[in-house]
Order: C-alpha cells, then sequence, then structure tokens
C-alpha cells in the first residue's frame, strides 16, 4: 500500500512539534489535466472513509480517491543537493517510470507501512 520512510517520518514529527499540530498527515493524489500524478500533503483531520495508517509514528490519512494512485508508493525526506532536502514521492505505477528502475521519484506539488 503506502510507506513511509523513517527519515520522513522524522521531519513530519519535527514540523508537526514545531506549528503544534497532531502528527495526522493527509497524503493526496489526482490526475492533472496533462495526465500527470499530483501530490499533495498537510496536516489535517480525519474524515469519514480515510484510510488511516500509522506509518514510523506519524497517522497517514488517505481518502478514498487517492488511495489506488498512492498504491505502492513511498514517500521520503531526502537531500537531493547538498543542504538541500525536500519529500519525495516514489511511486512505481507512474507511467513514466522505466520497469527496471523500481519506480521514479516525484517531487509533490503542492494500507501497510513497511
Amino acid at each position: 500500500m503506502f510507506r513511509l520512510t523513517r527519515a520522513a517520518a522524522e521531519q513530519i514529527l519535527r514540523t508537526a512539534e514545531i506549528q503544534g499540530d497532531a502528527p495526522s498527515l493527509r497524503i493526496a493524489a489526482k490526475i492533472d489535466e496533462d495526465g500527470e500524478r499530483v501530490y499533495g500533503v498537510g496536516f489535517d483531520d480525519e474524515r469519514e472513509h480515510d484510510l488511516v495508517l500509522d506509518c514510523e509514528g506519524v497517522t497517514i490519512l488517505i481518502s478514498p480517491h487517492s488511495q489506488g494512485l498512492l498504491a505502492g508508493t513511498t514517500l521520503d525526506f531526502v537531500e537531493l543537493k547538498p543542504g538541500e532536502f525536500q519529500f519525495v514521492f516514489d511511486n512505481p505505477n507512474e507511467p513514466t517510470c522505466a520497469p527496471a528502475g523500481g519506480g521514479c521519484a516525484s517531487c509533490g506539488r503542492g494500507g501497510s507501512c513497511g
């Protein structure tokens, strides 16, 4: 289903503590007008029919609409360049991903955990 790395979880928990938010993070995905997946994240409250996952101490909320688009996806927090960190979605279902590559990374604009 959906996976959150330890690095991503640690950054989410730090941000939640600084902002005074509960560590419930909504992960969303949709297909834009160009046919590309667009990702969104933000602290939120649980809604009816949400898939609720406990990943590395972070409560992940995924709406029914986003569940299929996020299947197999991993959210990571990586250093792209020295000192430049960013959340990255690795979704093996992206149409532009080469199967031999095991997925591709997509920077976000806007159930089991392994």
